[in-house]
């Protein structure tokens, strides 16, 4: 079947309803094995690279972090090759390399004289490489056991995720159990991590039945490195860089499974998000799996409801009810404000919640803010709820010529502010679309802007 062929078959069955996985997954097959051969050619440039790097002999000083150095081979000695020559038990415990403060591949060979630094999991380097090369593992299971067009899959603070697209098929709690088996089996395997560089013309012709991953290359700058990563049978485009291999991942969970859309558009595509976490021991995992059960326990979300502070509501999505309990607590923090307000002589306002669009279009929110707020026509002009309290405070300012003896003027209030942010990303009090927001300005002059740093701490 050639690749057109395999696009349309695999385009059909992923939005055949009636189609199951694995019928999905067998459509599929020939599109990530013509991957993987595809990589394989690229990649047999690298190795030759390295034989001739080998043969031509060039020398190179690597510099320690404690000013120790270290000689090696341009274009053949790696950073893990590094870590082994300081010491066995190092080099198991090193997960990535810093060469002249970038991030680098353990197994990608070092191209000159270099500053070299090593970092296991314990570094925030070492984290985000661990999260990241987790991410992709979870890729290959979403690919083999769902047959998904993977789109993004970064790491996070604390974990990682993959947005894939199933057409009209979801994921749920029923899956999880599935895709962490498979991960354990991927880790067993101890599936070596590989990198190549590549032309834009051959990264599109590896990822031509993924529209996801071809808009992705299309939109990179033309003078764009473009990376690609292989682990197992799955090969992604990715800027890396990632562990030598699986065997570093002991413990696997999923964490959640939950609903996106292709570039935080609802207007696009419907994406399934799996979120996962994993350590470099079970320890490690069932300590983060404790503190996450006690800190669903003092979830905000759970208490406001059982101590009857707050609630939400369908009719009003993201707009905090606030029961009698719950305003005292917010009366009680707006009654602080104040006091802070008078302690560093800010002048309380109120200002309109709607204004004319022409205002948004001077601020420039109309521009680059738009999508996000609430926009409706008065009169046959249109107006829009501020997401901000600024331009209400600068029409305030400019309301009549001032004179600088009344500088500075320092102006706050509690502006109640609407932004029309995705049903998706609505989370209790920590993103809505209603809220009130304590902001302040202070106007002055510019030789005023020393003394009113005292002020500013309001601010901050």
């Amino acid at each position: 079947m050639g690749e057109n062929g395999v696009a349309a078959a695999v385009q059909g069955l992923s939005l055949e309803g009636g189609a199951t996985f694995q019928e999905i997954v067998n459509a599929k097959k020939p599109y990530y094995s013509k991957r993987v051969e595809l990589f394989e050619q690229y990649r047999a440039r690298d190795v030759a690279a390295v034989e001739e790097a080998k043969a031509a002999n060039v020398p190179i000083t690597v510099v320690l972090p404690d000013g120790a150095k270290k000689s090696g081979i341009k274009g053949v000695t790696t950073p893990l090759g590094v870590a082994n020559d300081i010491s066995k038990g190092l080099a198991k415990k090193v997960v990535v390399a810093k060469v002249d403060g970038d991030v680098w591949d353990l197994f990608r060979p070092l191209e000159g004289d270099c500053s070299l630094s090593l970092h296991n999991f314990d570094d925030p380097e070492g984290k985000e490489t661990f999260w990241h090369s987790s991410a992709h593992v979870l890729g290959q299971v979403l690919e083999l056991e769902f047959g998904v067009d993977l789109t993004i899959g970064p790491a996070l603070e604390e974990g990682f995720y993959y947005d894939c697209f199933m057409g009209d098929k979801v994921l749920g709690d029923a899956e999880r159990p599935v895709i962490e088996k498979r991960i354990e089996s991927i880790v067993k395997e101890g599936q070596r991590f590989e990198r190549v560089v590549v032309s834009r013309a051959e990264a599109l012709a590896m990822f031509q039945e993924n529209k996801f991953k071809i808009e992705i290359i299309n939109g990179l700058p033309e003078d764009a490195t473009i990376s690609l990563y292989r682990v197992g049978p799955m090969v992604d485009l990715c800027h890396g860089p990632h562990l030598p291999s699986t065997a570093f991942l002991k413990a696997a969970a999923v964490t959640n499974v939950s609903r996106a859309f292709w570039r935080a558009d609802v207007t696009k595509e419907p994406l399934q998000r799996v979120y996962g976490i994993t350590f470099p021991d079970s320890k490690q995992l069932k300590e983060y799996q404790h503190r996450i059960e006690e800190a669903k326990k003092r979830d905000h979300r759970n208490v406001g409801v059982q101590q009857e502070l707050f609630f939400f509501h369908p009719l009003s999505p993201g707009s905090c009810f606030f029961l009698p309990h719950g305003g005292r607590i917010y009366n009680t923090l707006v009654e602080l404000m104040r006091q802070k307000y008078w302690e560093y002589e800010y002048e309380e306002v109120v200002s309109p919640n709607i204004y004319n669009f022409d205002l948004w279009k001077t601020s420039g929110h109309a521009d680059h803010y738009r999508e996000n707020m609430f926009a409706f026509d008065v009169e046959k002009a249109e107006y829009g709820l501020k997401p901000m309290n600024c331009p209400g405070h600068c029409i305030m300012f400019g309301n009549r010529v001032r004179s600088y003896r009344e500088l500075p003027l320092r102006m706050a209030g509690f502006g109640v502010l609407h932004r029309n942010e995705y049903s998706g990303a609505l989370s209790g009090l920590t993103r809505v679309r209603r809220f009130q927001q304590d902001d302040a300005h202070i106007f002055c002059r510019p030789d005023q802007v020393r003394s009113s740093r005292p002020a500013m701490q309001l601010l901050h």
